[in-house]
């Protein structure tokens, strides 16, 4: 009881700031009952930040961040700054430097949400997605030679480590311990001989540890089809960084928008702070019109608190989310014609209502 915690906030781009302060006020109306304090830094750093500056964080960022107990991030993207300027200024050194090097992306159909993927019967869809989020085709490692000639030529190599796979799996495999034992691997080692290969046999390894959980190994491809057409057979899936971001996005669509999709970038064992942030990125287009849905940040606010160890907190966030999905208001992303302000109001009603 009584904990205070320090959270680095980076509102970031478009959607980004408003997102977040809903996500924010959601917490710390949720902590306020176990005299939990949420002590914020707000950090501006963004693409507009980039115009000024020329790089997405100024140099010391990682001694500003790493005293944190958490980062809680908004969104980052604009118009005129390229996508992958954005992505490997800011999130991408962040989970690398801090080592999060899972990816946890909850898929759930909530009551009264229709999902994307029109579906007889979803309530039964619960995904935890298990994502590595450090290596693999995200680890940078590449290049590009006579760039701007008729003959260059471009590399992009996906590095895949022994000891990067087998904490990321033994991590899905304690998901699953912990939920209905049963864990999906994605690979697709039929043609990556390499790297999809030594995935499979690190896998095969550490299940021997874990006799009491069911594994299943898809190819990527299939897996994917049975995102759509079976997804209720599924409970954990542990999966390499590429893979998991496509199967993220597939997991939105059942979950019936990217403005429902809350992620949570972990080091599990809190050497450096972990991240937490909605992945339906900046969203420009409605960026400043009060129309951006906040539940994916409000839920990515719940996985922070529980993360930090404030179970409590956590549930009466996620009962909130539950309550307004099935209730309403909803934003236009989910059929409805609510504002952001009127959704977190109402998020913020249903945590009260449970004191």
């Amino acid at each position: 009881m009584g904990g205070r915690y320090r959270i680095a906030v980076i509102p970031g781009d478009g959607v980004g700031r408003e997102v977040t302060e809903a996500g924010l006020a959601v917490a710390r109306a949720a902590a306020a009952p176990d005299g939990v304090v949420l002590e914020t830094t707000e950090y501006p750093w963004s693409c507009q930040w980039y115009a000024k500056h020329g790089r997405m964080m100024p140099d010391d960022w990682r001694g500003e961040l790493e005293g944190a107990d958490a980062i809680f991030l908004g969104a980052v993207g604009y118009p005129g700054v390229p996508d992958h300027i954005s992505l490997w200024g800011l999130l991408l050194p962040i989970r690398q430097a801090f080592d999060q090097y899972v990816n946890l992306r909850p898929i759930r159909a909530l009551q009264g949400v229709r999902p994307t993927l029109a579906r007889k019967d979803h309530r039964h869809i619960d995904i935890m997605l298990v994502r590595e989020n450090t290596e693999g085709e995200y680890a940078g490692h590449g290049g590009r030679l006579a760039a701007g000639t008729e003959g260059e030529v471009a590399t992009q190599t996906s590095v895949y480590t022994r000891r990067g796979v087998e904490r990321l799996v033994r991590f899905g495999f304690e998901t699953a311990r912990a939920r209905s034992g049963r864990l999906a691997s994605a690979t697709k080692s039929n043609a990556l001989q390499h790297s999809s290969v030594m995935w499979d046999e690190v896998t095969a390894q550490v299940a021997g540890d874990y006799p009491e959980v069911e594994v299943s190994s898809y190819l990527i491809d299939a897996l994917a089809a049975a995102f759509i057409t079976n997804p209720e057979n599924l409970d954990v899936v542990a999966a390499p960084n590429l893979f998991g971001d496509i199967l993220a996005d597939i997991g939105a669509a059942l979950m019936g928008s990217m403005g429902m999709a809350p992620s949570a970038n972990l080091n599990p064992t809190g050497d450096a702070p972990s991240l937490f942030e909605p992945v339906h990125g900046s969203a420009p287009d409605i960026a400043g019109r009060g129309i951006a849905n906040p539940m994916a940040a409000v839920w990515s606010a719940s996985m922070m608190l529980d993360h930090l160890g404030e179970a409590d907190a956590a549930r009466r966030v996620m009962t909130a989310v539950e309550r307004v999905a099935r209730t309403g208001p909803r934003t236009a992303d989910l059929g409805g014609t609510g504002t952001t302000s009127e959704v977190t109001g109402a998020l913020l009603e249903a945590v009260a209502d449970q004191d």
